[in-house]
Order: C-alpha cells, then sequence, then structure tokens
C-alpha cells in the first residue's frame, strides 16, 4: 500500500461483500454494526436498504473516523412484504415457497462515509425464481446457504439453480455493486487507483 493509500472499512457482516471487495484487491477492515434492521412503519423498501446501508456506513465510520466506510443493505421485496434473513429453516423454506414461480425485487443501498461527507446509491433488479420443485427447494435448503440471506437465497452460490431470469443490476442481487464505487468515492473526495492487479483508495489530486 502507498503512503497516501486508504484502507476502506467496510461495516458489513457480509462474507459475500467481503470476497467482492477482495477481488479488486482493496485492502478492507471489516467491522459488523448491530443494528435492528426492521422496517420503520410505512418505511419504502428502497428507503428502508438505504436507511440501514447508512446507519451501518455511520457505525463504521464512529470506530474509524479517519478511514472511508462503506454500508450496504439488501433487502427482497415481493409485493408489499420485505424479505429479511429468515430465523430458523422453517422460515426459510416458507420464503422460497412464497418467491417460487414469481418475481419479486432486489433493492441493495449503498453509503459510503468519509469525514462528515457521504454519499449514497440504491441499485435493484427484478428477479424471478423457478416454478417450486419439492426436490430442488429441499436440497437447497439443506445445503445451509440460504439461512443468512434476505429472501433465504444466494445468487451467485448453488440458488442460481432457483433464478430463471434477472433484469436490471445482477450486483445488487449479489449484494454490492462494485460498479457504482468510483462515483461514490468520487463523490466524498476520494478516488480508486490501479497499482498492479490492485486497486487502491486513495485522496482525490
Amino acid at each position: 500500500m502507498t503512503r497516501s493509500a486508504l484502507p476502506l472499512v467496510l461495516a458489513s457482516g457480509s462474507p459475500r461483500r467481503r470476497e467482492l471487495l477482495a477481488r479488486l484487491g482493496l485492502e478492507v477492515t471489516v467491522v459488523e454494526p448491530r443494528l435492528d434492521e426492521s422496517p420503520l412503519p410505512g418505511e419504502p423498501p428502497p428507503l428502508h436498504a438505504l436507511r440501514l446501508a447508512r446507519e451501518k456506513a455511520r457505525a463504521g465510520a464512529a470506530l474509524h473516523p479517519e478511514l472511508p466506510s462503506l454500508g450496504a443493505d439488501t433487502v427482497v421485496v415481493l409485493g408489499e412484504r420485505i424479505f429479511g434473513k429468515p430465523a430458523s429453516r422453517g422460515e426459510a423454506s416458507a420464503m422460497l415457497a412464497d418467491l417460487a414461480g414469481r418475481t419479486h425485487v432486489v433493492i441493495t443501498g449503498l453509503a459510503l462515509r468519509w469525514g462528515e461527507r457521504e454519499a449514497t446509491q440504491v441499485e435493484s433488479a427484478f428477479v424471478t425464481v423457478v416454478r417450486h420443485s419439492p426436490e430442488l427447494f429441499a436440497w437447497y435448503l439443506a445445503t445451509g446457504e440460504g439461512d443468512d440471506k434476505a429472501g433465504a437465497y444466494a445468487v451467485q452460490g448453488k440458488g442460481a439453480a432457483l433464478i430463471e431470469r434477472i433484469e436490471g443490476n445482477v450486483q445488487a442481487v449479489m449484494g454490492l455493486p462494485l460498479a457504482t464505487l468510483p462515483a461514490l468515492f468520487g463523490q466524498v473526495g476520494l478516488e480508486l487507483v490501479a497499482a498492479g492487479d490492485c486497486l487502491l483508495v486513495t485522496p482525490r489530486a
């Protein structure tokens, strides 16, 4: 890391997000904010995802005020219902049964905070799940992959077998739209610069 480069605080306990940032070679410090992720009364899903992303980013910045802090939150929405992380395998089974054969929306809110500056973005996609197949869905539930995922599935893993079609930003479904990062960094006075096969976060010249 060059002298002027800054580690990025990832204010999320998601292994998926850590892995996605690691693919870029970014130096990441992980913190796991403990937040009540329940929607507020009457809160629209995009604002819910964005509010949680901002709260996470601010929690990370409070622990590491000298570093940029990235928060993200992903929600699965079917009609008026927001699907969070299943509390049990039984709840995961019920979520997948509700999603089967239908199209839902996946929304990811992003917030980047550095000092007093903050930039936000919301990305979304429409996801259609295959019709219910008892054997296929039972197999997927038994893998445990969806136990801690919003909507009880992970599109970048074995859960891809349940997905018929995605329309929109597929990175939103994965939980971290990487293509939005350069613009977010720019809005808070930072930039991503290449260093071999890695990217570094540096203050804008």
